[in-house]
């Protein structure tokens, strides 16, 4: 218990400087413009919608299916509003959950002791992590976490206690329940249910390879075989109803999200997508240069056999089957107990037999239960079982590492970015065991005293270095400046472009737009900073300037409806009205398809069909205004503000003298937003008009 309350106090005190942070990054979309946290949004849309508010099958959704996450955030929004210190503090309190969780995981490994508690503060401390703690979008990985931890649990309870006590179905069941909130809370939190089969093979039953097929066929394992037939029939009914509900499709992405599934040389994707993982491993190794985007080409694609980075992915591969093979095969001859090496099953040193490789039987670390007849009632006592082999803890750990890695890896299909930090949340709790295991092993296999010491003392340096990290990678997430200027070296088109961003609502207008032009000097075509520039020389009324860039923006994206939007207004204020007619048009006709953010379309094609009825109102075709008005009325999402388009509807028909209809519609206007004064000001005029009518008819 103590290891686990002192790694839990470190993941809460390593976290603490984040509580003052602000929103960053993903964090406005996936909250401040997600209307799934909105009170008047009903709660049952969470279930239909992805994880930024659009609908599960609509084909511009990223098909991140997270309800419980996004519900945990709606409760946020419900008790705090928009103040991002309570969604940083309820990250920090699940991190440190998940960190006293993976300790207590440690002490069934590795029993009571330095080992468990080192596994933990590896853990609480490594700087992989900052992302998914500090970034409020990353509570999806701690929360999907917290239940794989959880899950694993209660199977590791369902094998100590399975054959011997009735309560055993009762864990299983837990485990399932658990696993399937894990995935709702994100979708790698399935992958415990393979974890789960593998603790039970290889390391309850101690199982080789070997082993396995002719153990399933002993009718004494059938308990085991049913187990692991559960795990793989629960797994499937999850994952085959998760891809009926998000359509039966998978999302589409953006090039620019992940470069090397858009390229059309098979031996370029091939090498890039078999070098990501070695390069992921490197950031759990050396932390030393993280970023909060690594798309683009952040990671330059491998586009040759000659490259050299070809020999960093052969000797990861190399070293990865080298260690599984080992540990899957076993020794048969060579054992270790309490840390004196013994040949053949012979006794050790202190006249302890060891009955299988590795063992240290000195500590103590699960139970199950066998039982006795005692006074004719037939009881249940608690006995104590040796704990697992080192090769038992690799295969354990190389499946943890890799098992959760694997939707990431583009395997089955392309996923939307060329590494993540905060996907290697989970994977973490594999290295942190492989690195516990490997430091346990120097420190048996150390002779001196001298090198003993070293071994641990160089370990307390490593947590310390990480520590030291964490603390100065959360300063990077104080806001959203300081992250995108942290981000310059690895991704700089992103990191400027963002930046441009943060600068431009500083109203540092030379700055920002310095940020801008620096983003567009390391890629030319990015629509957004194409966008964005041109939004901010419009703003500053240089259209001229402004109009060139919205064209560049609709050139690289002809999809990004809010460019057709500005240079339609450009053009009809500066009397081109032809043109931004058929500018208006062409935006409207935008098909609703494989857009990175339909809500946000469908508010700038509105925006559009109402201008487009300005112009025809202005030349003094109300009839063709008010069809193109109703348009926009068809088209309008849920989070637009309606009253100029409603007061327009009600200026059109009282332009065509149908009072009635005009009347409807400014009280449309004035019910969307009572303050609203130019829809006062007509529904002035039309009272008064109707009350001179009433006037005259008398």
């Amino acid at each position: 218990m103590i290891a686990e309350l002192l790694s839990s106090a470190l993941g809460l005190a390593l976290y603490l400087n984040t509580l003052g942070a602000d929103f960053c990054y993903d964090d406005s979309r996936a909250i401040k413009t997600n209307q799934d946290l909105l009170p008047e949004t009903p709660w049952i849309h969470i279930f239909y919608n992805d994880f930024w508010g659009t609908l599960l099958t609509h084909s511009g959704s990223h098909k991140s299916y997270r309800p419980l996450c996004t519900l945990s955030f709606r409760i946020n929004h419900a008790v705090g509003g928009m103040d991002p210190w309570g969604y940083h503090l309820v990250n920090v309190l699940l991190h440190a959950a998940v960190t006293g969780l993976f300790t207590n995981f440690s002490r069934i490994l590795f029993g009571d002791g330095y080992w468990t508690l080192i596994a933990g503060l590896l853990f609480a401390s490594h700087p992989i992590h900052t992302e998914a703690v500090a970034g409020i979008v990353g509570r999806a990985d701690i929360g999907a976490c917290l239940f794989f931890l959880l899950s694993l649990m209660c199977y590791v309870k369902h094998c100590s206690t399975r054959g011997s006590s009735p309560s055993t179905w009762g864990w299983i069941l837990g485990a399932g329940l658990c696993a399937g909130c894990s995935m709702l809370w994100k979708e790698q939190g399935v992958t415990v249910l393979a974890i789960s089969a593998v603790y039970d093979v290889f390391v309850f039953h101690r199982l080789k390879m070997h082993q396995i097929i002719s153990a399933l066929c002993k009718r004494k394992n059938l308990t085991l075989f049913f187990s692991i037939g559960l795990l793989t029939s629960w797994g499937t009914a999850l994952l085959g109803v998760r891809l009926y509900w998000m359509g039966n499709k998978p999302p589409s992405f953006s090039n620019s999200d992940n470069p090397a599934a858009d390229s059309d040389s098979f031996l370029t994707r091939t090498l890039t997508f078999f070098y990501l993982p070695t390069k992921n491993l490197w950031l759990l190794l050396c932390p030393d240069t993280l970023s909060f985007d690594w798309s683009m080409d952040a990671v330059p694609l491998l586009k040759a056999v000659s490259d050299w980075r070809n020999l960093h992915t052969a000797a990861f591969y190399a070293g990865l089957l080298l260690l599984a093979y080992f540990s899957l095969k076993g020794s048969s001859n060579e054992r270790e107990c309490n840390g004196r090496t013994v040949m053949n099953g012979k006794q050790n040193a202190n006249g302890h037999s060891c009955h299988s490789e590795m063992e240290y039987k000195t500590l103590e670390v699960k139970s199950s239960f066998a039982s006795k007849e005692e006074n004719g009632i037939k009881k249940h006592e608690i006995k104590k079982l040796q704990l697992p082999s080192t090769e038992n803890i690799v295969v354990l750990s190389l499946s943890l590492l890799i098992v959760p890695f694997v939707p990431a890896t583009n395997l089955f299909f392309y996923v939307g970015f060329v590494i993540a930090e905060r996907v290697l949340y989970v994977p973490s709790m594999g290295f942190c065991l492989l690195v516990t295991v490997g430091v346990r092993a120097l420190y048996v296999k150390a002779q001196k005293r001298f090198l003993k010491n070293l071994v641990f003392c160089s370990t307390a340096a490593l947590i310390i270095f990480y520590g030291l990290k964490t603390v100065v990678r959360n300063g990077d997430w104080q806001n959203e400046e300081m992250l995108y200027r942290s981000g310059i070296k690895v991704n700089p088109a992103k990191a400027w472009g963002n930046l441009g961003n943060v600068l431009k609502s500083q109203s540092k207008i030379s700055e920002a737009e310095s940020a801008y032009r620096n983003a567009l000097y390391y890629r030319s075509n990015m629509a957004d900073m194409l966008y964005n520039l041109g939004l901010l020389l419009q703003e500053n009324s240089r259209f001229s300037e402004a109009l060139h860039y919205y064209k560049l923006a609709i050139g690289s994206r002809p999809t990004l409806a809010s460019a057709y939007l500005n240079t339609g207004i450009i053009l009809m204020n500066q009397g081109k009205t032809e043109e931004a007619r058929r500018t208006f048009v062409k935006c409207s006709e935008i098909p609703d398809e494989n857009l990175k953010d339909p809500h946000a379309h469908k508010s700038s094609v509105t925006s559009c069909l109402y201008n487009l009825g300005k112009l025809f109102h202005e030349q003094g075709h109300y009839e063709d205004a008010l069809m193109v008005y109703k348009e926009a009325v068809q088209k309008m999402p849920r989070q637009f503000a309606p009253q100029s388009l409603y007061n327009m509807m009600g200026e059109a028909y009282m332009r065509m003298s149908r009072l009635p209809e005009a009347e409807h519609w400014y009280v449309e206007s004035l019910r969307s937003k009572s303050d609203h004064i130019p829809a006062h000001l007509t529904y002035g005029k039309l009272l008064a008009l109707t009350l001179q009518l009433k006037l005259l008819e008398c």
